[in-house]
């Protein structure tokens, strides 16, 4: 068999297709299917042994057990260091300075009393249970009375954005506080912890929870704090749940207890805050999708049925209660006609629940001052850039006009035209004027006959009556 020839991760390619393609043919033979598809099997096994085995990494346990043990400890240098890790990521979430929350994730003990419940409860140690638990509610309480002082103190107190993302957790943390847990415990079980643990803190954040939900409490913004707790706690349940599982695959031993039934029970508890913990995380992601959806449609409806290049939508606003969809409108006037076409239109975008509403025109009343400023805005940069417009105009015109007066008249070198305020010292009113300067080596020579037929002509090409007109030599 010429496969015994392949190198064996080639082997198993190879009678990969030959098994789908004895499987597709007319003429199966039973029996070599069959042998094909035990030994191909056989070398996946192999394969994932070599490659996926965890075994060959795994450290010593006595070693790995002390490490986590000591990690659950709240005390002395530990316990400072988690108060100066809550302020320092209490003052990042003020200032909305990302690398000092990442710097203060980085400092902090918490990862310690989480990891340790997932090992008690993977190897049936209900002491490190109790211990590592009794830790997490201390710590957890301190960081928040820390966080809370903090915010009472601070003479700012708006909410940055590094603040408000921590207040609506999804099903997105859920699956980041796991695979974080799970990187977590491989690297506290294996020989090279490299920077993994560092990364975790990072990736799980369980510090800005926790500074949000003493924001909260300091400012007495209930939905904060209990947004911000909820993501901490799928931080710490997920985290632990990986932990657990962890355990289990890499198949420590547990320890010898003599109450088992017990035991077993608190694992069904463990399954029963695992399942309680995830369901508003679903349902706050749905929510989340939801609405994400129904604005990509509203937006999706202003621009290919109400925009044009006449006409540009500025504004929207929703409002669920009363079903009414409204769009403030700036530009050329959206017709009758075209109102009626969008509104059959709204079934299109999932919108039909909703009555269509347009501000435009005589309804500018009813546009909030934001949008006054903006329209107000606008106006001045159309002024602005009309202005420049107009300066380059000239620019250009000098370009054109100097071939042209070649011709006309021959005795002018250069041509220069620019703009001039002038102000009257009579009656203080001012007034634009082009200046006109024109290069001649015979600018004496010039009558005052060729003078004005220079004006005039200057006048119809650059269209201004108003002109200044100086020649030098």
């Amino acid at each position: 068999m010429i496969s015994k020839y392949i190198s064996e991760e080639k082997n198993v390619f190879i009678k990969t297709i030959l098994f789908c393609c004895i499987a597709l043919s007319e003429n199966k033979d039973k029996e070599f299917m069959i042998a094909e598809y035990n030994d191909l099997l056989r070398k996946i096994r192999v394969i994932g042994r070599k490659y996926l085995s965890l075994r060959s990494d795994k450290d010593d346990e006595i070693r790995i057990i002390e490490d986590i043990k000591q990690g659950v400890g709240f005390r002395g240098a530990n316990l400072w260091i988690l108060i100066l890790a809550i302020f320092v990521a209490s003052l990042g979430l003020n200032v909305n300075s990302t690398a000092v929350i990442i710097g203060a994730m980085l400092i902090s003990p918490l990862m310690g009393p989480i990891i340790g419940m997932g090992w008690a409860i993977g190897t049936l140690d209900l002491e490190l249970l109790k211990r590592a638990f009794k830790n997490y509610v201390i710590a957890t309480g301190i960081s928040i009375v820390t966080a809370t002082i903090y915010f009472f103190i601070t003479p700012f107190d708006e909410a940055q954005s590094e603040l408000l993302a921590r207040t609506m957790p999804t099903i997105y943390d859920v699956l980041i506080a796991f695979c974080g847990g799970a990187a977590g415990i491989l690297a506290v079980c294996t020989k090279q912890k490299s920077n993994v643990i560092p990364g975790v803190a990072i990736a799980t954040a369980l510090m800005p929870p926790l500074c949000t939900a003493g924001y909260g409490i300091a400012m007495g913004h209930w939905s904060y704090f209990l947004g911000a707790f909820y993501l901490y706690f799928i931080n710490s349940v997920f985290i632990c749940t990986a932990t657990f599982l962890g355990v289990k695959v890499m198949h420590f031993h547990n320890k010898s207890i003599l109450n088992k039934q017990r035991a077993l029970i608190i694992r069904r508890y463990f399954i029963i805050i695992i399942s309680v913990t995830i369901i508003p995380s679903i349902f706050m992601t749905v929510s989340i999708v939801n609405r994400s959806l129904l604005n990509t449609n509203i937006n999706l409806f202003a621009k290919e049925q109400l925009s044009s290049n006449m006409t540009k939508i500025i504004s929207h606003d929703l409002n669920k209660e009363n079903k009414v969809l409204r769009f403030v409108a700036v530009g050329k006037e959206i017709s009758a006609s075209q109102i009626e076409q969008a509104k059959n239109k709204l079934k299109d975008y999932k919108l039909d629940k909703y009555d269509l509403q347009i501000i435009q025109g005589t309804g500018y009343s009813q546009v909030s001052a934001a949008e006054d400023e903006w329209l107000e805005f606008n106006k001045r940069v159309a002024d602005l850039e009309g202005e420049l417009d107009n300066y380059k105009r000239l620019e250009k015109l000098s370009n054109t006009l100097s071939d042209e007066v070649k011709v006309l008249f021959p005795d002018i070198k250069t041509v220069s035209l620019s703009w001039s305020m002038q102000a009257n010292t009579a009656d203080t009113s001012k007034h634009k004027t082009v200046i006109a300067v024109l290069e001649s080596d015979k600018s004496d020579s010039i009558t005052k006959e060729e003078k004005t037929k220079i004006l005039k002509w200057l006048s119809a090409r650059i269209n201004e009556r108003k002109i200044k007109l100086y020649i030098t030599e």
